[in-house]
């Protein structure tokens, strides 16, 4: 899944995006197995086979190829765009910093589904990484945080000023360390939230979340939010499942009758009942 003007979509291969909307009835079948897509718009010259509950969604060698022209690697430090410094937030006590190129505007925080984020500096790649790192450091911030985590949170959350209020103090403890500013302009404090975006509000409480797909299984429900790689679906058991479409990668996909039931696995959220474990 990936976002285009604040709008989820699926991507297919060849490029193809299908937009997605919030009420629509999703359905599909996962069929062929499930086969490595390749690297950097090329296919997987052995078409390897991919496990059914590996997020990654690549054989460790196209998976490889991708990181090595990843920022995440810094091996970019030649790289003349200018970039930017963020605080996103999860949720309560869950805030990462980052860094993103400044032409991709707020498309990294939606793909990692910040519910609310905002800019803190800008300047050259090196000196944003060594900004992130500097806070990450001082303020005791990560710079990652696991989906799982994020998922939880997502379905019972304070009101926008609380959000906005934990990442104001946050970012003026920031800009107030001395000597990151030298090599990296600071940028006003001004909250953006994804509340809206994502369909957040008045989503039902969580009840499990697809653990992988297998050769024909089902995975349908009304679509109701959609977050980072995640959609969250009411299936035809009244229950909110959550699907990591980064589990989808790799698979052939057909329609399936967006009312039919669920028979991939689903991991059920602690304290739920088992019943309807596949």
């Amino acid at each position: 899944m990936g976002w285009r003007g604040g709008v989820p979509g699926l991507r297919w291969e060849g490029g193809r995006v299908s937009a997605l909307g919030y009420g629509q009835m999703i359905g599909f079948r996962a069929v062929g197995g499930r086969r490595c897509p390749g690297a950097r718009g090329n296919p997987c010259p052995v078409s390897a086979d991919v496990p059914p509950r590996a997020t990654g969604g690549q054989c460790p060698a196209c998976a490889r190829l991708d990181r090595a022209h990843s920022v995440a690697a810094d091996t970019k430090a030649d790289d003349p765009q200018p970039y930017r410094v963020y605080l996103a937030w999860f949720g309560p006590g869950m805030t990462k910093v980052g860094i993103t190129a400044e032409a991709r505007g707020d498309a990294r925080l939606l793909e990692q589904g910040a519910v609310a984020f905002s800019w803190v500096g800008r300047g050259p790649l090196m000196a944003a990484r060594r900004t992130e790192e500097l806070l990450r450091h001082a303020l005791k911030v990560p710079d990652r945080i696991p989906y799982a985590h994020k998922r939880g949170v997502r379905h019972d959350l304070p009101p926008p000023d609380e959000r906005a209020r934990e990442i104001e103090e946050l970012y003026r403890s920031a800009v107030a360390l001395p000597g990151w500013g030298d090599t990296l302009g600071t940028l006003p404090f001004e909250v953006r939230d994804h509340a809206r975006a994502f369909g957040l509000d008045g989503l039902p409480a969580l009840s499990g979340t697809v653990a992988e797909l297998r050769e024909d299984g089902v995975v349908a429900g009304r679509l109701l939010a959609a977050a980072g790689p995640d959609l969250h679906l009411l299936d035809s058991e009244g229950q909110c499942l959550v699907v990591d479409t980064r589990l989808v990668r790799g698979w052939g996909l057909v329609s399936a009758d967006a009312g039919a039931a669920v028979t991939v696995p689903v991991r059920k959220e602690p304290g739920r009942p088992q019943d309807g474990l596949f």
